[in-house]
């Protein structure tokens, strides 16, 4: 894309999310569909706005993401790290912002496996004594 100013990559549980930064008026598009539509709800969608809300960039640029892997909310995590991936590379005087309000971090808390000769990551066949 000629106009492409930034991108970045996130990722959470097991969702990756490719994020471009273009100069336009704060329209997101997730996989070729809207955010409303991809993402129905409104607490994730502020969620995934949060860098912007933080530098005060909200409308400067139009979001083009490519996410898959996982569910709406491992996806929404992995937004919001793409996101802030970006803008940092875009500006590096927002990466201290974004450091302190946790946008960088990459959040690693992934599912436990499960174990053989159990039901789940944790939970045991019911014990009989007898």
């Amino acid at each position: 894309m000629a106009n492409e100013l930034s991108k970045g990559t996130g990722r959470r549980k097991t969702a990756v999310a490719h994020a471009r930064l273009v100069s336009g008026s704060g329209k997101w598009i997730i996989n070729g569909v809207e955010i409303e539509r991809y993402i129905p709800s409104e607490s994730l969608r502020a969620y995934i706005n949060q860098p912007f809300a933080m530098t005060d960039l909200a409308g400067k640029y139009d979001v083009l993401v490519s996410a898959n892997g996982g569910g709406i909310a491992g996806q929404a995590g992995a937004m919001r790290h793409a996101v802030s991936r970006a803008l940092c590379t875009l500006d590096p005087a927002l990466r201290e912002v974004l450091k302190k309000a946790g946008c960088l971090t990459r959040d690693s808390r992934m599912k436990e496996r499960k174990k053989p000769g159990q039901r789940g990551a944790r939970a045991r066949f019911q014990f009989s004594k007898r």
